[in-house]
């Protein structure tokens, strides 16, 4: 039986990333927490900050994010109090807290790995949807290539909306698509689907 998933948060110190930062930082988290790495659903929440012409500058109350097996979150606790080296620039870590997974009726997530087209991309969520027993209606934001480490990866951001209760738990536990590590097909509440990025 698949773990179930919570939320691990850190303060986050540091003005800036830079672009495709998302490799590297996994990198330096699983250099602290190896075992990580055994868990396909694990991975980090999108940092929210603004972006420049070549990075991420992080906010004064910036937070790392991971969504990890409960079964490991006392572990992960370790990653308080470091410094990690992302692209030469330094970040250091925080005190981490649990935050538990609520069920909200509408979810976003800020990029879904797929190379089809949006026509084909949604009937793809729409199968995988029903095979894990989620109903829910769906809203594509618009394609975007995502800078990760020497790669970049296409897909769309999405939100689903009209979700009960076990199936935004579940949505949020195992997230679609591929790249789950980055950050990529992880769910959080969306407030609301107007805006939509």
């Amino acid at each position: 039986m698949e773990s179930e998933m919570t939320d691990i948060l850190f303060d986050l110190e540091g003005d800036f990333l830079p672009e495709g930062y998302v490799f590297a930082l996994w990198k330096e988290i699983v250099r602290i927490l190896p075992r990580l790495e055994e868990w396909p659903h694990a991975g980090m929440l999108p940092l929210k900050g603004s972006a420049s012409g070549q990075g991420l500058l992080l906010p004064r109350r910036a937070k790392l994010a991971l969504r990890i097996p409960m079964d490991f979150s006392a572990e992960a606790l370790e990653l308080s109090g470091k410094t990690l080296d992302i692209g030469g620039c330094s970040i250091r870590t925080g005190k981490g807290g649990k935050r538990p997974i609520e069920a909200y009726p509408t979810l976003h997530a800020h990029f879904v790995e797929s190379d089809r087209e949006e026509t084909d991309f949604l009937g793809d969520v729409a199968g995988k949807l029903d095979e894990m027993g989620i109903t829910g209606k769906l809203i594509c934001g618009r394609h975007q290539i995502m800078p990760c480490g020497n790669e970049r990866l296409s897909g769309y951001s999405l939100v689903v909306h009209d979700l009960k209760p076990a199936g935004s738990i579940r949505l949020q536990h195992f997230g679609l698509g591929k790249y789950r590590h980055f950050g990529c097909g992880q769910f959080v509440p969306h407030k609301t689907i107007s805006g939509l990025e």
